[in-house]
């Protein structure tokens, strides 16, 4: 259910298919999306994007009743795709939900088609975000949005995304994943060590 394209400028899409369930994630999708990532230091450009008209509703409901909801793997993933030293763009397609929201703060660009929305319903739900969930929503639009969205379970818009500088641009959906692309296409014309030591002056 996660389908990974690489081509030979070094960009890989990792595709989120499971649009019949709004690519809810299981313990084995996140495993895979997991190993995507810790194999991806040998990509130039990452691009996380799902299929359907939905990024993803995080938990699927099913698995929400084993262990994982704190399972691991979700901080794996996150941890994985922010340690990447390649760009790494998350290509919204939809709306992004729960758990999902980690893999997609941990990327360095976010774009988004114009009907995202993105929440983070831990607060009613009962769980705690991912560890390191709260420090880069904070880093991104500030405490109190932050809080907003994990405390008072508000459901950011596109446009309020957009303004708060959780989203980058807004898209159409047509266009979404050659955005993408044209936003890696520096980084696939760089030398990995270039693209690398750059992302670490950042850092």
């Amino acid at each position: 259910m996660i389908d990974l394209t690489k081509d030979d400028t070094g960009l890989w899409i990792a595709t989120i298919n499971r649009p019949d369930k709004a690519n809810s994630l299981t313990f084995e999708m996140l495993d895979d999306l997991a190993n995507i990532a810790e194999a991806a230091k040998d990509a130039r450009a990452l691009i996380l994007t799902g299929a359907g008209k939905v990024f993803s509703a995080g938990m699927d409901l099913e698995a929400a009743k084993t262990d994982l909801p704190v399972s691991p793997v979700w901080e794996r993933l996150s941890g994985a795709l922010s340690a990447l030293p390649c760009l790494t763009i998350a290509a919204l397609n939809g709306t992004v939900a729960g758990g999902a929201m980690g893999m997609v703060l941990a990327c360095d660009l976010r774009i988004a088609v114009p009907n995202a929305k993105a929440f983070y319903p831990v607060m009613k739900l009962g769980f705690l975000p991912q560890p390191s969930d709260p420090a880069r929503l904070a880093g991104l639009i500030g405490p109190s949005r932050a809080k907003m969205i994990l405390m008072a379970g508000q459901k950011a818009t596109s446009e309020d995304a957009l303004n708060w500088g959780l989203f980058d641009r807004i898209v159409d959906p047509e266009v979404l994943l050659d955005t993408a692309r044209t936003l890696a296409e520096d980084s696939l014309g760089a030398t990995s060590d270039h693209a690398a030591a750059i992302k670490a002056m950042i850092r």
